[in-house]
């Protein structure tokens, strides 16, 4: 391939305003990269957050998409556990130093991360260029699946910060896809899991679909008598919140059991309090998740291929690349149901 192309891509030029461009590729590998083609594309929380011009530490423009299923087409000299033509999700969390965290193995969290289609022009685009670490080969998956790999990694970092074991009770707050990859999760850990939420066909679907033990409506005038009814008298023992509402999170104090768990998922931009005498009395661990690491990739990737995880239900939109800047509105609207979209190209 020639070592600079014209491509197409997508980019947000602003709050609300998507636009199709096209934009210059270098093709030229160093010995650790890969070129790739774009497949699929999910649409995430923090995609629609962008649109709005809600979304913390990130500016405009930007080419949005870091969940992603591309496929290998060229690989660098130095490249040895990939070939040309493999399926491939994508790891966006890239790390430009190897500062303390990353040493430690906390490629989540680095001190200097960059996370692509974020803080840096990410895959809503024709063809890419990354390193090779940051990729994770499947031979079972489609395209689709592994563009879903990355919001279910985040779920999956969460479970595992928390430590669930079987004999927990685990309540997750929010049923939009990052609550939902946490519900999954739990699920397979074999704890009891309730979810909330104030989206009462939220609450279905996750009753129907991911056969959730019980559903509590946030709206309820008498929440802690409603979780105490689904959990058998008890609390939960865990409590995972994938709101990033600051009511939601305050409220974790009170509905999580004592000697609990605590595990924000969802971002807060502001400061946040709590009353420190319930905190101690119960003796609560409190918890941040961020993003997730690349053995979780390769885990998830795995419990896919031998049917342990069904991604079935996940995706409830599908969008062609051509049409996406007139109907990515559309998704930002309750009423019209969206659990994930994912753009195709061919």
């Amino acid at each position: 391939m020639k070592k600079h192309i014209e491509i197409n891509a997508i980019i947000l030029k602003e709050p609300g305003h998507l636009e199709k461009i096209q934009t210059t590729l270098i093709t030229e590998l160093k010995p650790d990269e890969v070129l790739l083609k774009v497949h699929r594309i999910g649409i995430c929380g923090t995609d629609l957050h962008a649109f709005r011009g809600k979304q913390p530490f990130f500016s405009y423009p930007r080419i949005l998409g870091h969940e992603l299923g591309v496929e290998v087409l060229e690989i660098g000299s130095g490249v040895t556990d990939l070939k040309i033509g493999d399926r491939c999700a994508v790891e966006p969390y890239f790390n430009s130093t190897q500062d303390q965290a990353v040493r430690r193995g906390k490629t989540n969290c680095g001190e200097n991360l960059s996370v692509f289609g974020v803080h840096e022009d990410g895959g809503m685009r024709e063809f890419i260029v990354l390193p090779a670490r940051y990729l994770h080969k499947s031979g079972k998956l489609s395209y689709e699946q592994l563009a879903l790999i990355e919001t279910l990694s985040i779920g999956f970092h969460a479970i595992k910060r928390a430590d669930v074991r079987e004999d927990d009770k685990v309540l997750v707050i929010g049923a939009g896809p990052i609550g939902l990859a946490t519900i999954q999760f739990a699920k397979i850990s074999k704890a009891k899991t309730v979810v909330m939420d104030i989206n009462q066909e939220r609450l279905d679907f996750c009753k129907t679909n991911l056969k959730v033990d019980g559903i509590v409506n946030a709206k309820s005038d008498k929440v802690i008598e409603d979780l105490r009814t689904v959990f058998d008298g008890d609390l939960p023992t865990v409590v995972l919140d994938a709101t990033g509402n600051h009511q939601s999170m305050k409220s974790t104090f009170d509905y999580v059991a004592f000697g609990g768990k605590i595990v924000f998922i969802g971002l807060f931009q502001g400061d946040f309090t709590f009353f420190d005498p319930l905190f101690h009395r119960k003796e609560i661990t409190l918890m941040a998740s961020r993003n997730s690491l690349g053995k979780d990739f390769d885990e998830i990737i795995s419990l896919v291929e031998k049917g342990i995880l069904d991604t079935g239900p996940w995706v409830t939109h599908r969008v062609s690349f051509q049409d996406l800047p007139e109907k990515f509105e559309s998704f930002l609207d309750p009423m019209n149901g969206v659990i994930k979209a994912m753009v195709e190209l061919k």
